[in-house]
């Protein structure tokens, strides 16, 4: 994802900072910093701010009521700092926030229904031997998911706050022709509303690729993984790997972060991670949010992805076209629903699969 912005313009006024921001050339007010938290900031972080770009045209302050050239605002603006509060209190609340994010996370585990990671190695088993197995499940369930037709909704927010200030909307079905071939067809998609970023070719891609993470057993030689420990997830237990890849080629995107695998049927039911890639000068600029995908059984036998999220701020660097930080939260929310199977290469007999193309034994008869 890019940021789209054009400019931004901070005024001082009094002891504060008020924040400007002109986004595709709609000025919007983005917050204020009171005096009471002014001690967070460094002085010459204030200077630095203050900076002014333009890319044409003339910007209009709302100081003392008067229109600025570049030139002129320079010259306006007085830097005024409070004194600063006492180190201890500083410290204090740098303790505080430190500790927010461990009773987050483990409030936040047990909310989704997950137990403590538990790192003693598996019984009875190697997990050189689970990652084979698993792999080869996979292996079949990623032929098998092909058979199936679905819905996949896809909805891209940003916010402020808690509020959503731009969306895009997509829902394709994935079916087949009239000869059997693997067809997707919009449905819906109405006009984006997106202002603060641009989905690309990536988004779409990571979407569609690594939201539905399949690790088979072609894909194993690709990375690197790691065991990390057994865990409970809602009512199932599974065994939890760490991957990455161990090579990054140009061109090539690949999944890093956590998988949970069910620890008998040998299926992923859980992934965790972010988009890896090489850094190319096309995607400078470009950042993309880890995201969460989870699985459920839907015919018995396979575990199949059925909803995937992103919720994260990005913070975009400055860059040539964007030469101020930028951060925007961003909501990715991915369903896939309404799973049917269709035109199967393989026939089910009692339990069992087989080719189209080879008949299945003959059933013996009971003695008389």
């Amino acid at each position: 994802m890019r940021p789209f912005l054009n400019a931004v313009v901070e005024v001082i006024s009094g002891n504060s900072i008020k924040t400007s921001v002109i986004l595709l050339g709609n000025t919007q007010s983005i917050g204020e910093l009171p005096n009471s938290m002014a001690f967070w900031v460094h002085p010459e972080v204030f200077k630095a701010r203050m900076a002014v770009y333009f890319r044409q045209g003339t910007t209009r302050t709302h100081q003392k009521g008067l229109d600025s050239t570049k030139a002129e605002m320079k010259q306006q603006h007085t830097m005024h700092f409070p004194k600063r509060r006492p180190i201890t209190v500083l410290l204090s609340a740098l303790f505080l926030l430190a500790l927010l994010p461990s009773f987050a996370s483990a409030q936040e585990s047990q909310d989704r229904g997950e137990s403590n990671l538990n790192t003693a190695q598996p019984n009875g088993t190697t997990p050189e031997q689970i990652i084979q197995k698993f792999a080869a499940r996979e292996k079949e369930f990623a032929q098998a998911r092909e058979d199936y037709t679905y819905r996949q909704y896809v909805k891209v927010e940003t916010l402020d706050g808690d509020t959503p200030d731009g969306e895009y909307q997509q829902i394709v079905d994935v079916t087949f022709d009239d000869k059997n071939r693997r067809h997707e067809q919009v449905v819906f998609s109405p006009q984006s509303s997106l202002a603060r970023v641009s989905m690309d070719q990536e988004d779409f891609e990571d979407i569609q690729h690594r939201y539905p993470f399949v690790l088979t057993s072609d894909e194993l030689p690709l990375y690197q993984i790691v065991y990390a420990g057994q865990q409970k997830i809602d009512e199932v237990d599974t065994y939890v790997f760490d991957v990455a890849p161990k090579n990054v080629e140009k061109g090539k995107r690949y999944f890093q972060g956590r998988i949970w695998v069910d620890n008998r049927d040998f299926q992923i039911v859980k992934s965790h991670g972010k988009p890896a890639y090489m850094k190319e000068k096309k995607l400078e600029g470009h950042l993309f949010p880890a995201f969460t995908t989870y699985r459920e059984q839907i015919d018995g036998k396979y575990w199949f992805p059925t909803y995937s999220r992103a919720d994260e701020v990005l913070h975009f660097p400055p860059s040539r076209g964007n030469p101020i930080a930028n951060d925007v939260h961003i909501r990715i929310t991915v369903k896939y629903q309404d799973y049917k199977r269709f035109a199967s290469r393989t026939k089910i007999i009692y339990g069992s699969e087989v080719p189209d193309n080879q008949q299945p034994p003959p059933q013996q008869q009971p003695k008389k």
